[in-house]
């Protein structure tokens, strides 16, 4: 299958409310609507993973992320011409997301992707898609499509055919929170 009818056929499925194993800028991940409420609780469903938790969101460009996050720090533009890996920046002020998705304090994981595949599926898809790690909760996450737990494969709408048979490890984005006056804190290095 040529990656242009998958692509499109995990936006079909994203578009009917449907969740998705797709390859990242890092691992596979489980993905959805980032603007769908009852999407996003099947992420959590089949994740087993507590709703308290959050998730994060792909985005293809500075002009839909800015979409999503209301006002952005000029340190975070500092930050996404710099970083030269995937780089998850949580921001405060989140909106037009589904609710479940955003924390408790108001703010959002979002990351510009620039990977091929996932950066296409956003394009096309024309609004954040959920990206959290293929893995049930507290498991290792899938690097390649070979590591994907059965029971998340049968768990999902649609699996897609891209980079199915890559093996070479993958890591999970290092996550960085910027407050809205601009205080940085690294999560995860």
């Amino acid at each position: 299958m040529k990656q242009s009818e998958d692509i499109q056929k995990a936006v079909e499925c994203m578009r009917k409310g449907g969740v998705i194993l797709y390859p990242t800028d890092t691992v596979w991940g489980i993905g959805c609507d980032a603007t769908n409420a009852e999407a996003v609780a099947r992420v959590y469903k089949i994740k087993h993973r507590d709703d308290s938790k959050a998730l994060i969101c792909l985005v293809d460009s500075d002009a839909r992320l800015q979409r999503y996050v209301r006002n952005i720090p000029n340190v975070a533009w500092d930050l996404i011409d710099a970083v030269d890996k995937p780089t998850t920046i949580i921001l405060d002020n989140a909106v037009n997301l589904a609710h479940n998705l955003i924390a408790d304090d108001g703010s959002i994981g979002m990351r510009i992707t620039n990977e091929p595949f996932s950066h296409e599926l956003c394009f096309r898809f024309q609004k954040p898609v959920v990206s959290t790690s293929a893995n049930i909760s507290g498991n290792p996450a899938a690097q390649n499509f070979c590591d994907i737990d059965p029971e998340l494969l049968s768990a999902v709408d649609y699996v897609c055919e891209s980079r199915r048979n890559e093996h070479k490890p993958h890591k999970p984005s290092s996550i960085i929170k910027l407050s809205e006056k601009g205080e940085v804190t690294v999560i995860r290095k």
